[in-house]
């Protein structure tokens, strides 16, 4: 549905208000929906349409509760795409629409922008309703039950992705040989041109026989398949697995859309701070009526409240970039700012330099949060916002402050944003025992993997792979080792 007339006005203020702070977005077109589309909407990822899954109506249906009984109410739904989609909730108060469309452009504008979102599919509309006319033929032919189960398990390893491979170089894979180079002449002792009766000297016969004992000791050796370990585990199941035709297709398709979400997942911090920060500055400098101020107040309050336990990206995020731009426009940064040990005077430092704007686009253009908190976040910053580290204490029973040090706490934020917060798994074996069964290798960060989850995966894992399948790991300083052969799960200590 397209805008009303009053709407499509404030869109076109809003659109210029923001384009003259900078922002630069692609085409955004508004769509307006009742609250049963919102839902439908946001249960399939902010998309209209998706391929059908049962975890897509488990979302609508928890959304839908949601809505009915007043816990929550979703105001703003936006996609990365080219143009960028965006919807509002029909019903919501002038003030409202507009506090979304001003923060949709914020969205937009990173989205196009931010160097992390550059490899991403500019067309993901399109794409996703091609992935879900291709379920629908696998489901025709194949039966929904069949599809519907193989779709469980590759959604449940869809997070077992190189979530940084966008932004590496493509490597080549290396080709199985033929029987024409397997016996082709073998590798020989490297031996330099001389005259016959310099040739003893050139190569002595005993360096000859070392190195050609080198070569045999290297044949003998038994080789590691994949000679490294390979942290994309879907793309190698897709190359290995002795899949079906309709499945590969299925999980290529979920790998395309994991590698499609993945910058939002290095980024939510960011992305919800910069199209927060500007929301605030538009409306609050240009846009508002004096009437609506409070309305607007109270709307942003409630999306900047911090959960216990939680970390909320809208907080954190804005509060950053306000920071950034502070301290830019006022000089604090650099080495005298650093090198002073005077808190009053680093408190009422103000060189007028007058470069926050500037550096805004700067940060917003090339990093994500991890690099984001590395760079910006400070002691003072921890301190005025009274930032602190907590901890399960099991003499309590209840989970207690730990720390308020500004090292432990960026360490214990950094921790969690690493590889977006999921644990790193890498194939480290595909032919284990020399039986083909499969060894996943997880690469410990003090944060031990949950045994269930751990096992219910290792079951979907071995439905692809169609043997044994085990992870490595670390549990409370041991290794361990968690096997699923297809009948039952074990574990055992390495």
């Amino acid at each position: 549905m397209t805008l009303p007339p009053e709407l499509a006005a404030e869109e076109r203020r809003i659109r210029e208000v923001a384009a003259g702070y900078g922002l630069d977005f692609f085409q955004t077109v508004f769509e307006m929906v009742d609250w049963k589309e919102m839902n439908t909407v946001a249960a399939y990822g902010g998309f209209p349409i998706r391929y059908p899954h049962w975890r897509f109506g488990m979302s609508y249906d928890q959304l839908s509760k949601g809505h009915a009984y007043g816990l929550h109410r979703i105001y703003e739904l936006v996609i990365n795409n080219d143009p960028c989609y965006a919807y509002l909730l029909k019903g919501n108060s002038l003030v409202d629409q507009k506090l979304v469309m001003s923060h949709v452009f914020g969205h937009c504008d990173f989205f196009k922008n931010n160097l992390w979102f550059a490899p991403t599919n500019r067309r993901m509309v399109d794409e996703l309703a091609s992935h879900a006319t291709r379920v629908a033929r696998h489901v025709e032919r194949q039966g929904f039950s069949e599809v519907e189960s193989f779709l469980d398990s590759c959604l449940v390893l869809e997070n077992l992705i190189d979530i940084y491979a966008l932004y590496a170089p493509k490597k080549a894979r290396p080709k199985p040989q033929s029987a024409e180079e397997e016996e082709a002449p073998q590798r020989a002792p490297v031996r330099f041109g001389a005259k016959g009766y310099m040739d003893r000297f050139i190569n002595p016969p005993e360096f000859l026989d070392e190195q050609q004992k080198k070569i045999d000791e290297e044949k003998q050796r038994p080789t590691r398949f994949p000679e490294r370990p390979e942290r994309d585990v879907l793309l190698f199941l897709l190359e290995h697995a002795l899949l079906k035709p309709w499945q590969r297709d299925i999980l290529g398709m979920v790998r395309d859309e994991a590698y499609y979400f993945a910058p939002q997942m290095l980024t939510k911090i960011m992305n919800e701070g910069w199209a927060s920060f500007w929301h605030s500055r538009i409306m609050t400098r240009d846009i508002l009526a004096p009437s609506e101020i409070v309305d607007y107040a109270e709307r942003h309050a409630g999306a900047m409240v911090v959960q216990p336990g939680r970390v909320n990206p809208y907080k954190i995020g804005i509060e950053l970039f306000r920071d950034i731009e502070e301290r830019w426009d006022k000089g604090r940064f650099g080495k005298e700012y650093d090198e002073c040990d005077d808190r009053e005077r680093k408190r009422k430092w103000d060189t007028g330099l007058g470069l926050g704007r500037p550096k805004l686009f700067e940060v917003r253009r090339i990093h994500n949060d991890v690099t984001f908190i590395d760079a910006f976040l400070t002691p003072e910053f921890c301190d005025d916002h009274q930032l602190f580290t907590y901890d399960f204490n099991p003499k309590t029973g209840r989970k207690e402050i730990s720390g308020r040090g500004f090292h432990q706490v960026k360490a214990k934020l950094l921790r969690s944003l690493a590889n977006a917060g999921q644990p790193v798994i890498e194939v480290a074996d595909a032919n284990f025992l020399n039986r083909g069964e499969l060894v996943l290798r997880h690469r410990h960060d003090g944060e031990d993997l949950n045994p269930g989850y751990a096992q219910e995966t290792l079951r979907h894992l071995q439905r692809l792979w169609g043997r044994p399948v085990h992870v490595e790991t670390v549990m409370e300083g041991r290794k361990r080792r968690f096997s699923f052969d297809g009948k039952e799960n074990e574990s055992s200590d390495l």
